[in-house]
């Protein structure tokens, strides 16, 4: 394999390794806010039991997202040298900031609450994990305006073969940025919920200990999913139809949209979407409904954008890859189907009397086991949305500006990147192991009951 081709899956190897921890984060740092405000506001040692006993679990989540996070920046310098000095600019200064603000913001404040406990009056230690939920999430506007301007390149201008900063203000207004972080901000509110969920129903099915700090923790979960799972749809639908107005080959691969259609249908399985005739289920109109809110209007097909940037850009291949983006897609939004019905069914049990001692049906205590099960589908969606973001990008690393092949170190072997690579998987599978028993362990061990206050 090329070093091109190597690099490629070296980054989204490490990316997708590091996503699993991310929205975990973004999310539990909230609730973990919220419920310890409920602890100040109500003095009920519960909600700071329930607390500690997330606390403990979000901190190993925490230290594992940062240990998998900390070599992407470092392959900007190493396999897409040609990226950094053709963007470095601008992508620098964002990556900069969230370096510089929110990490140090959130990491600080982690540690003064891990070491807060009795310490601090009871207001100001919620308000120092309050900080941490603010600068994880900071951290993410950040990092994504980096990644908006990979897929809208604003505020630059083009000197002496390299992009430079003309417009600070553009990148933070970025269109694609305010679509964006409200999907990641709510696929972090779904992924938490789901986990906590899980981890809940798990000891409730079971009868274990400590059953008052479950069942509250199962009725704040349930409310937090179909808030989440609800809103991550809703916005992703504006996304959507933004990636039909400015990436449509995008969207015309996620679909596996051949040809141009209007009405267009939406495809619900195609045995081959990679290749143009195959068999497809489709519901008719549907896309179209879907792209404009309307059941008509035209939606570009594969064939027909292709001819289009031939003409804009030049000759070359700028369909991305459609197997996968099509599949990513569903791998996105199937899953995305289920957790609203698996939440509204959670919230039927949090809202009633059914998950009290006896009053459990048959049909219920099922669900009630499967439901740890559906912890994984928001890691499920998570990984299919970031796939089908960035590889239905391609050919483009800068959208219209510069392409990947045209990105990556000049001077690295392939021989080198493999041997990074398979380095990382290593590690990375061994950290994501220790993270799985750590999380598995500590999530079955009983909750301290040992008195603590302030």
């Amino acid at each position: 394999m090329t070093t091109l081709t190597l690099s490629r899956l070296q980054f989204g190897t490490t990316i997708i390794y590091h996503f699993f921890f991310v929205p975990l984060t973004l999310g539990l740092s909230t609730l973990l806010f919220l419920m310890e405000l409920q602890y100040v506001r109500t003095g009920n040692e519960a909600y700071k039991r329930m607390t500690k006993f997330w606390g403990k679990l979000f901190l190993i989540n925490f230290a594992l997202g940062v240990a998998t996070g900390i070599v992407q920046e470092f392959q900007f310098g190493m396999n897409w040298s040609e990226y950094s000095r053709f963007v470095g600019d601008i992508f620098g200064v964002p990556l900069a900031i969230e370096a510089l603000m929110a990490f140090f913001l959130e990491s600080t404040f982690l540690g003064i609450w891990i070491f807060g406990w009795d310490k601090l009056p009871k207001g100001l230690h919620a308000a120092t994990m309050g900080l941490v939920a603010l600068g994880s999430n900071l951290s993410a506007v950040w990092i994504l305006i980096a990644n908006s301007f990979m897929h809208e390149p604003v505020g630059y201008a083009l000197n002496n073969g390299r992009a430079e900063m003309s417009d600070f203000g553009a990148l933070l207004t970025n269109g694609h940025l305010w679509t964006q972080f409200p999907h990641v901000f709510f696929a972090g509110i779904t992924t938490t919920a789901f986990f906590v969920l899980g981890i809940s129903a798990y000891h409730l099915a079971r009868q274990s200990q400590d059953r008052d700090l479950f069942l509250r923790s199962f009725r704040w979960a349930a409310i937090y999913a179909l808030v989440g799972a609800i809103s991550v749809g809703l916005v992703g639908h504006a996304q959507g139809q933004r990636t039909f107005n400015v990436q449509p080959m995008k969207m015309a691969a996620a679909e596996g949209l051949w040809n141009s259609a209007d009405p267009a249908p939406l495809s619900l399985f195609a045995l081959n979407p990679a290749k143009e005739g195959s068999f497809s289920i489709e519901i008719p109109y549907l896309l179209s409904f879907l792209a404009f809110n309307r059941f008509s209007g035209e939606v570009q097909g594969i064939n027909q954008l292709q001819a289009q940037y031939v003409q804009q850009y030049g000759p070359d291949n700028y369909v991305p890859p459609v197997f996968i983006s099509y599949w990513s897609f569903r791998f996105m939004f199937i899953p995305g189907l289920l957790m609203i019905a698996a939440a509204l069914g959670a919230v039927f049990l949090a809202l009633t009397k059914r998950l009290e001692p006896g009053r459990l049906g048959k049909l219920w205590r099922w669900f009630l086991r499967l439901l740890p099960l559906a912890a994984i589908l928001p890691y499920l969606a998570n990984t299919g949305g970031w796939l089908l973001t960035e590889l239905g990008r391609q050919p483009w690393i800068v959208y219209g500006l510069k392409k990947t092949a045209d990105a990556v170190s000049p001077t690295v072997s392939p021989g080198m990147v493999l041997f990074s690579l398979l380095a990382y998987v290593l590690i990375y599978a061994a950290l994501m192991a220790a993270d799985i028993y750590l999380l598995a362990k500590y999530s079955r061990t009983p909750v301290d009951t040992e008195p603590s206050g302030y």
